[in-house]
């Protein structure tokens, strides 16, 4: 959080740092200093803010247990150095470590396949469950050795269950942090993905508003429409006024709520009756109807250029 404040604060450069989390047990806690950190780089004029997504697990591939230099050269470099034995047996210990004390919080039940392409069985399944499937007893040492032989395969996404609610409820309430779901669009039905790509924004209206009355509702909406939209110099959306796109969600307060669980991530959230992109109806009364009004949108900085004769265009 310093270097990156830092980086920001010398290069006069407006910071964000994106889906911010504390992982791991050791770590539990701190987001109370890396807020006092940003808080204090915005008194002097630092343009700091965060976003987050409401979830107590991150999502991100099985290379995340593996330290960086591994996995220099990509997935054949880390071929090579798990083929030397000396080296596998320091990367193992870089995994064992990763573990007990970042992405797996100290059980390897906490690392859950969301899919492996090599093989679509292991989704849902955790790593102690693979390892003994494997004929291993669920140890840490052992199954290191299963996310070893997994990435040899070809890697899988996986959810690690390694954040705390506290961590996470302190980071909502600060006042300088946005909402983001740092997700994807699943295919409905296959595999076993984060539910954040279903449930994120109704998760924040029904538990952190409605529920546990961390933010006010105004401010949750701001938090994921005005703020980000000003932030990323989209100026024609956000809000509710003459000149803007017609983006609007209508929903009701007291029912909107995330379905989508771990366990069964594949559900839609309730209590969003109708939506408009664009001025376009995309959903009433709750059924899809078959608008697709979307588009892309990009901020202020993004440049597209296309290669000719070895040379680009200029961006347009």
């Amino acid at each position: 959080m310093q270097e990156t404040i830092r980086i920001g604060e010398e290069g006069r450069q407006p910071v964000q740092v994106t889906h911010h989390k504390v992982v791991g047990r050791a770590n539990r806690g701190k987001s109370a200093e890396t807020l006092r950190l940003v808080a204090e780089a915005r008194a002097r004029g630092v343009d700091v803010t965060l976003d987050q997504y409401p979830y107590t697990a991150t999502s991100t591939g099985t290379a995340a247990l593996f330290p960086q230099s591994a996995q220099e050269g990509g997935a054949e470099g880390l071929r090579k150095r798990l083929a030397d034995p000396t080296l596998r047996q320091q990367i193992k210990a870089e995994v064992i470590h990763g573990i007990l004390h970042v992405r797996g919080a100290g059980d390897p039940a906490n690392v859950v396949m969301a899919s492996c392409a090599f093989d679509p069985t292991l989704a849902d399944k955790n790593l102690a469950e693979i390892t003994r499937a494997r004929g291993r007893g669920p140890t840490v040492e052992n199954a290191a050795e299963t996310a070893i032989e997994l990435e040899q395969q070809g890697g899988c996404s996986a959810i690690y269950h390694a954040l705390s609610e506290e961590d996470l409820e302190r980071i909502l309430k600060a006042p300088f942090t946005m909402v983001a779901s740092d997700g994807g669009i699943p295919v409905f039905g296959e595999g076993a993905p984060h539910p954040r790509n279903y449930g994120t924004f109704a998760r924040i209206l029904g538990r952190y508003v409605r529920e546990r009355k961390l933010l006010a509702l105004e401010e949750a909406v701001r938090r994921m429409s005005a703020l980000p939209a000003a932030r990323l110099g989209l100026w024609d959306r956000g809000q509710l006024r003459p000149g803007m796109k017609a983006d609007i969600a209508l929903l009701d307060p007291d029912t909107v709520a995330d379905r989508a669980t771990f366990q069964d991530p594949h559900q839609y959230a309730v209590g969003v009756r109708h939506v408009w992109v664009n001025g376009k109806a995309v959903l009433l009364d709750g059924v899809l109807t078959g608008e697709r009004p979307g588009r892309v949108l990009r901020g202020p900085g993004f440049q597209s250029s296309t290669v000719l004769s070895g040379s680009a265009t200029s961006p347009r």
